[in-house]
């Protein structure tokens, strides 16, 4: 089992919107596909497996430098959307988000947590795929209103409400907007197409390894790292949008499959 610990780790997370089941959308003026108490289930048991444990176990270890006796695994999971690459193509009808990944919680007897991403495998199959320290997810989705969803931009590790209205900066590595501000859906939309649209899969800046990109980012005083370094973390997450999805600056981390 291959670890990456560091400070500002990434982490691949495929784009699953082909393997999603079709269910009733969580908005229908969002057309959000939202996962079926049976997939919600179904990723909840997997969390609870003797694998998924052992990679919490293996995160604890590594990150929290613990060896718990008992690790506990939430009876909740909570759905996680990624920035949908037709929503930044500007498709008519398509939603900001695609489900990415059902969380759920690992808490070792000490009181640490951790973060089990359970991702979908095909029809109706859910895997283990990572662990993250804290639970980051669980917090925030408590925050969401009703018929909101938990929506993550990686290229900034940007966390969104996401209402058929709008979205909402939860927290950001890279805000790009003031936490909290609604931002209305046509300019989100707009937003991310100036920033991506020529970054998706199939684009000269993917043929070329994402080399050159430039993005306006806040003064280094506002992330905690130079901005050279900031500039080429971001290049480092646009490349794959679409196909794969690259987590930059989240201050967690990461034990994979």
């Amino acid at each position: 089992m291959n670890t990456i610990c560091r400070k500002f780790s990434g982490c691949l997370a495929v784009a699953v919107a082909t393997l999603l089941p079709a269910t009733l959308p969580a908005s229908a003026s969002e057309n959000v596909v939202a996962p079926s108490s049976g997939d919600l289930a179904a990723a909840v048991s997997v969390a609870a497996q003797p694998d998924a444990i052992g990679l919490a176990r293996s995160n604890f270890r590594q990150v929290d430098h613990i060896e718990p006796q008992r690790i506990t695994m939430g009876e909740k999971g909570f759905p996680v959307y990624t920035l949908n690459p037709d929503f930044v193509r500007g498709i008519a009808g398509a939603p900001a988000g695609v489900l990415r990944s059902v969380a759920v919680t690992a808490t070792a007897d000490s009181g640490q947590k951790a973060t089990l991403q359970a991702m979908p495998e095909g029809q109706g199959k859910w895997v283990a795929a990572s662990v993250f320290s804290g639970n980051d997810e669980e917090t925030l989705s408590a925050r969401l209103r009703p018929g909101s969803v938990l929506l993550n931009e990686p290229q900034i590790n940007g966390w969104y409400e996401l209402r058929p209205d709008g979205v909402v900066l939860l927290q950001a590595s890279l805000p790009q907007s003031p936490v909290g501000k609604l931002v209305p859906l046509p300019d989100y939309q707009r937003t991310v197409h100036g920033r991506y649209a020529d970054k998706l899969p199939g684009s000269d800046y993917q043929r070329d390894g994402g080399i050159g990109f430039a993005q306006t980012v806040p003064p280094a005083a506002d992330t905690g790292l130079p901005v050279s370094i900031v500039a080429g973390l971001i290049a480092a997450g646009i490349a794959g949008l679409g196909l794969v999805l690259v987590t930059v600056l989240r201050k967690r981390r990461l034990t994979p499959r």
